[in-house]
Order: C-alpha cells, then sequence, then structure tokens
C-alpha cells in the first residue's frame, strides 16, 4: 500500500495544498481521499493516464475537501477518461456533486463519456471498494464527517477527514499502520478540530504507533512549528511526522 500526500494544508493556507491524500493497493487500485480547491493541480502532477483513479472518497462537504471535484471531473473529460468513476460518501454524495458540478460548469455533467457511480455510507458502516475494506465512524467536526479505515491484508490506513478524535473513531483506528489526522492547533482544544498533543495521545491510546499530522492552521505552522517538531520528536513510543506535498509513504 502506498500512500501520497498530495495536500496537507487546511482551508485558507496559501503555502500548502489542501489536505488529500492518493492512495495505490498492492494491487495496482487507486484511491483518493477528499479532492479540495487545490487539489487536481496536484493530483495531475502524479497522475497522467486519465483512467488510473478507481474511487473517490469525500469525507464531509466543507469546499476545501470537495469543491475540487468539478475540475478533477472535467479534466477527465478533457483527457479522454472511459472508465466508470466510484464517488463514496454519505447518503447526499450524489446531490453534492451533482450540484457543485452545475455551479462550477452548467450542465456539462451531461457530457461526461464515463459514468460516477455514487456509493452511499453512513456512520459505523462498512463495505469493499477495489478490494480495500471499508469501515467509518463519526469524528466531532461541525457537520458531520467520516472518519475512515482502509485495510487491505494486513496492512491498515485512518484517515480522520476534520474534526476531534470521538470514542468511535478510537475505536477505528485501533492498531492501524498509519494514522492521518488533521491537528489544527497545537494543544487547545478547539471545537471540532483535532490538536497536535491531543492525536499523539488518540495514537497512545489505539495502539497505532505511526501518525501524520495534515491540516494545521497556517498561523499554528508558521509560528510554532518548532514547539510542534519537540512534541512529536519526543513523542515517546510513536513515529509521529510532519509531511509535505509529494511525501511518500509505503506500508
Amino acid at each position: 500500500m502506498e500512500i501520497t500526500f498530495l495536500g496537507v494544508g487546511e482551508a485558507c493556507d496559501c503555502s500548502y495544498p489542501n489536505t488529500s491524500i492518493l492512495l495505490k493497493s498492492d494491487i495496482g487500485r487507486s484511491f483518493l481521499l477528499d479532492c479540495g480547491f487545490t487539489v487536481p493541480h496536484e493530483y495531475f502532477r502524479f497522475c497522467t493516464d486519465p483512467d488510473e483513479l478507481d474511487a473517490l472518497w469525500i469525507s464531509h462537504f466543507h469546499g476545501d475537501h470537495f469543491f475540487g471535484v468539478p475540475l478533477l471531473l472535467l479534466r477527465f473529460w478533457e483527457m479522454g477518461r472511459i472508465k466508470p468513476l466510484q464517488i463514496i460518501g454519505q447518503f447526499c454524495v450524489e446531490n453534492k456533486i451533482q450540484a457543485v458540478m452545475d455551479l462550477a460548469y452548467p450542465n456539462f455533467g451531461k457530457k461526461l463519456q464515463y459514468d460516477l457511480e455514487f456509493v452511499n455510507i453512513d456512520f459505523g458502516e462498512s463495505l469493499v471498494v477495489s478490494d480495500l475494506g471499508l469501515r467509518t465512524a463519526e469524528i466531532s467536526h461541525s457537520q458531520p464527517c467520516l472518519a475512515l479505515r482502509l485495510d487491505e491484508g494486513e496492512k491498515s490506513l485512518f484517515y480522520s477527514g476534520d474534526g476531534r478524535p470521538t470514542a468511535a473513531t478510537l475505536e477505528l483506528a485501533h492498531g492501524c499502520n498509519l494514522v492521518i489526522h488533521e491537528a489544527f492547533k497545537l494543544s487547545d482544544e478547539v471545537p471540532g478540530h483535532g490538536s497536535v498533543r491531543g492525536c499523539l495521545d488518540f495514537c497512545r491510546r489505539a495502539h497505532a504507533y505511526r501518525l501524520a499530522l495534515v491540516h494545521l492552521n497556517r498561523q499554528v505552522r508558521r509560528e510554532e512549528i518548532d514547539q510542534i517538531r519537540v512534541m512529536i520528536d519526543t513523542a515517546s513510543g510513536l513515529d509521529a511526522f510532519l509531511p509535505e506535498p509529494g511525501d511518500v509513504v509505503k506500508l
């Protein structure tokens, strides 16, 4: 399982693209986790085959997590994609994607030469997509947000989307090989958002010992980066790190 960090930034960060993860399974399936405003250009830096992507996951419906979908679909059309694309998310995912497509490029959805296959999943549900096992849990955010666990054989990945950990996400992340978690602040408890300190504690309690911290508040990243690095470097028993756009991790 190969994980590429296309972006690691929050909504208003002009230096870091929106948080988005590209996953390639061991059998070559390709899976994109979230697609915000700035993600499509990052995606196409790495992927030049319009039919490569098998599925797109949308954790929730804030712009920095799904407003990039119209450009992604448009570029696929321009490049001649013919393979169906699965789009997975909460029960309203089809309506949301159709609405944002109509706003961005009115009536363009009818021109697509490939099918969009919408798959609904709710909190606590599971399914299999492209030979990957998916399980979800609700995380604490300002709107409903699905945290995700992906399993391929003995390899496992947890992706928070946005939000503060919950009892359900703690159970979901238990024993994962890699946790990718939103950490908006250093240690403050912010409603609907995680913190660096809170994520380190979350991983210890989940017995998941490798942690990638993403979606840092841009001011926190700029002004408190030294404190963050000390905190993660001295985190006993954890391999915690701050990925940069383009970094690749293999499980």
